[in-house]
């Protein structure tokens, strides 16, 4: 048995991925390391992680310098998270294959200016995913109400989605049944779906963030019992997800699906970097360990959990808590629904200032 906190994720079933992308993990061989060593099994990007790996170095001046002067600073763009992702699909190409395509795989986003486009998020995905062109990627489909439809369309044409900006259990319930009518539809035109892999990213520090600061003003307002429940409402959130997702795939819909060779859409654990110093570095990996699920960490995450990590099967105890502590806020007026519907709207800003001010990076440098 491995010494190594990551690997016993691992061995306990929960797959980790690195929430960071930049050529520095390729060109130096940490990349390489962080499987063998780590056991790390995915990667996921985002307009955030590459406008900081294009603006803090220089490993993108050269191509962005050679483009012809034609080429719109969008697609030049595409084409350099194009490449980067298909060096990162090749470096997990023999971990997707060794777990026969359960493990292994890289996010791509589509812009987050098409959050609320339903079909330029159809025709954004059908493109990026042809032109990566490796099976062990997924496109990122943002789970908005107009990411919906995009989500089912796309699995249904046989395209892997990540679908991410997730922050309420009734809109997981939701994606999940657009995945699963996405299944429906492809198998009705007799494709195969035995190999379509999906994850539902459920942010999870985010909510807290924004609790905690709803629970500070009912603790200066003399709310009793409202202290009690800092750092308590995102972990709640996943383990009412997790009990969601093991009620829907219990029933028998689901289970016919399964048996043609359905592939269920895994919950993964994103935002678990804890952004309150009080609380533990390894939080939001500690409480959500399960097996068949995903925990994508960022770079300063992972060193935590390969330091300090203790891993144990503790999703039970968060399922079991959940009841509790959203009735809990719901006794101080805090509404998890309408806490995720502000988290949501904020999360796409989130994605596309940075996705702007990353084309303004790269204009810069072109000049």
């Amino acid at each position: 048995m491995s010494d190594n906190p990551l690997q016993r994720l691992r061995q306990l079933g929960q797959q980790v991925w690195l929430d960071d992308i930049r050529r520095g993990l390729f060109k130096s061989g940490e990349l390489a390391r962080l499987i063998a060593d780590d056991g790390l099994a995915g990667l996921t990007s985002n307009p955030a992680i590459f406008a900081k790996a294009i603006s803090d170095t220089d490993d993108y001046h050269t191509d962005i310098k050679a483009a012809p002067p034609t080429l719109t600073t969008e697609a030049l763009y595409e084409q350099l998270a194009i490449a980067d992702i298909q060096s990162a699909a090749d470096a997990f190409a023999s971990t997707y294959r060794q777990t026969n395509a359960e493990t292994g795989y890289v996010s791509l986003e589509v812009s987050p200016h098409l959050a609320l486009d339903t079909e330029g998020t159809i025709a954004a995905a059908s493109r990026l995913w042809r032109a990566v062109d490796r099976p062990n990627v997924m496109i990122k489909i943002p789970g908005t109400r107009e990411g919906l439809p995009a989500i089912r369309k796309t699995i249904a044409s046989g395209i892997n989605v990540n679908v991410t900006l997730i922050f309420s259990v009734a809109r997981y319930r939701e994606v999940l049944e657009a995945f699963l009518a996405g299944l429906a539809d492809r198998k009705l035109t007799g494709e195969s779906i035995n190999k379509i892999a999906s994850v539902a990213s459920f942010f999870i520090s985010r909510i807290d963030t924004l609790v905690d600061e709803r629970l500070e003003q009912r603790i200066a307002a003399g709310h009793a019992g409202a202290a009690s429940l800092r750092g308590t409402a995102g972990v709640a959130s996943a383990g009412s997800a997790m009990q969601a997702y093991r009620d829907r795939i219990a029933k028998p819909d689901w289970q016919q699906l399964a048996r043609a060779g359905a592939r269920p859409q895994r919950l993964l654990w994103a935002s678990t970097s804890t952004k309150n110093p009080a609380y533990s570095d390894v939080k939001y990996v500690e409480a959500l360990i399960a097996a068949d699920t995903v925990n994508t960490m960022p770079p300063e995450t992972l060193a935590a959990y390969r330091d300090h990590g203790k891993p144990e099967l503790r999703i039970d105890e968060s399922v079991s808590t959940a009841p509790q502590v959203i009735a809990g806020l719901a006794q101080h007026d805090i509404d998890l629904e309408e806490v995720a519907a502000q988290l949501e709207a904020e999360g796409v800003r989130k994605f596309s200032d940075p996705y702007d001010r990353l084309l303004a990076v790269i204009d810069k440098v072109r000049r």
